[in-house]
């Protein structure tokens, strides 16, 4: 609380104000999540609603939470409010009136976050309940029918069901938030009985770092790549000293800590995080055990980037984030050596260079910690996205056999399909719209329910390109936005940008070669854009005047009387 005190004048370069509503006392959080986003440069602006009153803040249209207007809103009910006098003497009714209370529960709490998604723009997490581990029926509750903790899992079943296909809504797992810290230490007696205070002071910065990933997740600053060390970070000893059969890598107590770390990270790799090497090593000796070690879990294939040499380690990574076209505020470092971690971390403060713990077996539990990969959504892309990487080093392989870049897009047989935006295409878009910084004209940032506007909009155009070539399907990797003027004789590009990935192909010009020719079909005489600058957006500084747009006032304008020649080599299929 003093923390929070001391940073109300400080200049952060991003800003998010994020609502709490709670049927208890839950004193602290809004000062834990100030503090915890101060730390990572995001001025946060809270509200807090009166003890409580939750439902009266979401049923009134003129409360004060809607005066608010949050980008961000946490409801936290408790178990005992939701459960009322049930909680204590559940078997007072009968097994059929227990399921209609919960049903009646879900159908209330379904209609109170509907009530609020309909008048606010906020994004809602709402808090699943705790199911309790105390039964006045002791070891004979689970022999009764639809007994206190199957009233409450099935309650929170049917509340993540009802919310599932809610963009805007999210569920908080608090009830894995209690087990994974202990019921009794979240929930201390003393401090209930003195000011209903449901989550124990001690604990509640804990819940405000559970809470922060969906707060990283709304501001798009998710990290997106691991970058890793070898040597007793991905297997025991050192491969150059122990040789290929000396390391600990396998079932065996010594190699568990590793097999174990190794799975988690292929886990999320399946899910589309990207993996790195960065190694001072032999390549040989380290390539022998990633190719043919029978234990090792991460292949090659598995490694977007592979930087193993004797290089300093600051050079390979920023190396690694040149390669694959992202930003050091992608990247995740893991290093067992504590000095290469402080160098990294004091040279680049931009990584995130975990502090992994010095017992192997615990190198999981501080991977499973972390909250920085979290996304609001996970698509195809994404799934995709560390084969595309693999296919990318194929690309890079051939552009260096090439002389020229037309004769490297030749060979590439670059396909752009241009899809209007859809249910399907609308989550990658928002994706796109709130990651992408290095070609991204204006950097605006809209969330999934504001693409979902602008698509049903008549007066606006959304859409996206799908890119392929030879190698694979980059998915969708190009987004433009653009609003229609009221006389409809000119549209204005809200956004336009391109993933990173694509960067350097010409994939730009047969994106706004389909613009200009829908522009021209109806009827509009011109298409103006603007390049608002920022500290990562210039490799698309001169993207407008290339493309033939003259300057006028702020704004670069294209009048479609002019021809506009795509680029060579491109083939453009629109939908």
């Amino acid at each position: 609380m003093s923390k929070a005190n001391s940073i109300k004048d400080i200049t952060f370069s991003r800003k998010i104000r994020v609502a709490i509503l709670s049927s208890f006392t839950i004193n602290g959080l809004e000062e834990s999540l100030t503090v915890k986003c101060a730390e990572r440069n995001i001025e946060c602006e809270t509200y807090n609603s009166p003890y409580n009153q939750y439902n009266q803040d979401i049923l009134s249209s003129t409360s004060s939470l809607y005066e608010f207007s949050p980008n961000l809103t946490f409801l936290i009910i408790d178990t005992r409010t939701i459960l009322s006098s049930l909680f204590y003497n559940p078997y007072s009714v009968s097994t059929s009136e227990r399921r209609e209370y919960i049903d009646n529960r879900v159908n209330e709490l379904v209609s109170l976050v509907e009530r609020f998604i309909s008048v606010s723009d906020s994004k809602l997490v709402v808090a699943n309940f705790h199911a309790p581990v105390y039964s006045p029926y002791g070891i004979c509750e689970t022999k009764t029918e639809y007994g206190l903790r199957d009233m409450i899992l099935d309650l929170n079943a049917k509340l993540a069901d009802s919310l599932r296909n809610e963009s805007s809504i999210f569920i908080f797992n608090f009830d894995a938030f209690v087990a994974k810290y202990g019921d009794v230490n979240v929930f201390d007696y003393r401090q209930f009985l003195f000011g209903d205070i449901k989550v124990s002071l001690n604990y509640i910065p804990y819940l405000a770092e559970e809470l922060m990933g969906y707060i990283k997740a709304h501001l798009g600053i998710n990290r997106k790549c691991i970058v890793l060390d070898l040597d007793n970070t991905l297997w025991g000893g050192i491969v150059g000293e122990d040789g290929f059969e000396g390391i600990k890598l396998s079932p065996q107590p010594s190699g568990m800590p590793f097999l174990e770390f190794q799975r988690v990270i292929l886990a999320l790799n399946e899910r589309g995080i990207i993996l790195a090497i960065n190694s001072r090593n032999n390549e040989d000796e380290a390539l022998r055990v990633i190719r043919e070690h029978p234990h090792m879990v991460l292949r090659e294939e598995n490694f977007a980037s592979i930087k193993i040499n004797w290089n300093d380690k600051i050079s390979n990574i920023k190396s690694i984030a040149e390669q694959l076209n992202i930003g050091l505020d992608s990247l995740v470092y893991f290093d067992d050596d504590p000095i290469n971690r402080e160098v990294m971390s004091k040279a680049l403060p931009e990584v995130i260079t975990v502090d992994l713990p010095e017992d192997p077996a615990l190198y999981t539990q501080k991977l499973m910690s972390l909250n920085d990969f979290n996304t609001f959504s996970i698509t195809e892309e994404d799934k995709k996205r560390g084969r595309m990487y693999v296919e990318e080093r194929k690309r890079s392989q051939l552009e260096n056999s090439v002389s020229n870049l037309d004769d490297f897009l030749s060979q590439l047989g670059i396909k752009i399909k241009i899809i209007k935006a859809d249910k399907f295409t609308i989550p990658r878009i928002s994706q796109l719209v709130l990651k992408t910084n290095q070609f991204n004209l204006t950097t605006k940032r809209f969330q999934e329910e504001d693409i979902l506007k602008f698509s049903q909009d008549k007066n606006m155009l959304v859409g996206c390109a799908q890119t392929a070539d030879k190698f694979g399907n980059n998915g969708v990797t190009g987004v433009f936005i653009l609003q229609k003027s009221p006389d409809y004789s000119e549209w204005s590009m809200e956004t336009f940008l391109l993933s990173c990935r694509v960067m350097g192909r010409r994939i730009e010009y047969g994106i706004m070669s389909y613009i200009l020719s829908e522009a021209r079909k109806e009827g509009i005489k011109k298409v103006r854009g603007r390049y608002i600058p920022t500290k990562k957006n210039k490799p698309c500084e001169s993207f407008l005047p290339n493309s033939g747009f003259k300057k006028e006032g702020e704004d670069w304008v294209y009048y479609t009387d002019v021809p506009f020649e795509m680029a060579k080599n491109l083939e453009l299929i629109a939908e």
